[in-house]
């Protein structure tokens, strides 16, 4: 074993390009249809890359789904970053906005780590370009000097920049995106002659995700608007979609770990049952109080990862329904004492419909652990 492989096996989480390149080795060699200048692969192919190839043979493969629900959606941006529009990836947290951004990254560029977080904290150089100091109080402003910056690093090479949760940024760092993404250059004042300015190349384009609930930290600009496609993405309310995802990624974090279980397939469809009645504010024809928190997928792959682990690590035999209950209540609760009013609610009115279902009784045995 290669030191690379050795480097690349330990890691906890793998780039998408990396995590997926046999799909993408094998998406390549099936690969004969139209191509945007500076893509890797056809916009085709990258469809097939992220919404999988429906059981059917690409190359040698099958490629499996990697996104759930908003089909539509997918297909709409990438049409949209094969054009000179950016695109927006809105929606509440944990509906795989980041998941999409890094998989349309990974599939058109074949590199999904130019990136920038955005924060309160982020600076204009982060974004742009800095200066090695050194370098630059010896020989002044020279192109040896710069430091790229992801933006800088995307036009040079043609490939797609991420921004994540953009509206944390103040306003003027948003806006440093404005004339990039009108003209397509960016102007290196400090550097003489060609340098100066930098053209960007086919292929370069911006993917920016923002959260609902941050609508407002900071208020895009109308003239950032105007230079994006919004695209709104939508929790999966397909309970078998869900249920399929949850069971499929969880299993991947247990066998991560050297766990040697799989979770049950009644134990996923309880805890799915659960999280879309607290999701959706509504159960047994009852409406329900809805909770402060929006319940992601994310979330619910972490309580069944959870409940299997302390099985395992822990013992106490396999985990039944009330040990989901056990790791319910930081994922539901967090910092709100109202949402432990409105899970209380909820439990309240299972119990008195479904006490007589032997897996909601079990669940119900957890309660106390909240």
């Amino acid at each position: 074993m290669t030191a690379d492989s050795r480097s690349l096996s330990s890691a906890q989480r793998l780039p998408a390009e990396q995590r997926y390149a046999h799909d993408i080795t094998a998406l390549r060699a099936w690969d004969s249809h139209p191509c945007p200048a500076g893509w890797q692969l056809s916009p085709r192919a990258v469809r097939a890359f992220i919404l999988g190839s429906d059981g059917e043979t690409l190359g040698g493969q099958v490629i499996e789904r990697k996104i759930y629900g908003n089909d539509v959606l997918v297909e709409r941006a990438i049409v949209t970053l094969a054009g000179q529009r950016g695109l927006l990836l809105a929606g509440e947290p944990g509906t795989a906005k980041s998941l999409l951004s890094e998989l349309l990254a990974a599939a058109i560029s074949g590199r999904s780590t130019l990136t920038v977080q955005g924060s309160a904290g982020t600076v204009e150089e982060g974004i742009r370009y800095s200066w090695n100091y050194a370098l630059l109080l010896r020989d002044g402003p020279t192109p040896a000097a710069l430091v790229a910056g992801p933006l800088h690093q995307a036009m040079e090479e043609g490939a797609l920049m991420r921004f994540e949760e953009i509206t944390r940024c103040p306003v003027e760092i948003q806006d440093l995106l404005i004339p990039v993404l009108s003209d397509r250059v960016l102007h290196v004042p400090e550097l003489k002659g060609e340098g100066a300015m930098l053209l960007s190349r086919p292929g370069f384009n911006l993917i920016a995700t923002a959260n609902l609930k941050d609508r407002g930290v900071n208020e895009m600009s109308s003239a950032l608007k105007r230079r994006l496609n919004f695209e709104t993405m939508q929790p999966l309310s397909d309970a078998r979609l869900e249920g399929e995802l949850v069971s499929r990624e969880a299993g991947r974090l247990l066998a991560a770990e050297g766990i040697e279980t799989a979770p049950a397939p009644d134990l996923t469809g309880l805890l799915i049952t659960l999280f879309q009645e607290l999701r959706q504010a509504q159960a047994l024809g009852v409406s329900l109080e809805p909770l402060s928190n929006v319940l992601s997928t994310a979330e619910a792959i972490n309580v069944l990862y959870s409940a299997m682990a302390e099985s395992w690590y822990l013992g106490g035999g396999p985990p039944g329904p009330a040990q989901l209950l056990r790791h319910l209540g930081g994922t539901v609760i967090k910092d709100e004492e109202d949402d432990r009013r409105r899970l209380g609610d909820y439990l309240r009115l299972v119990r008195s419909h479904r006490s007589d279902d032997p897996a909601w009784r079990a669940l119900l045995e957890g309660e106390a652990w909240l």
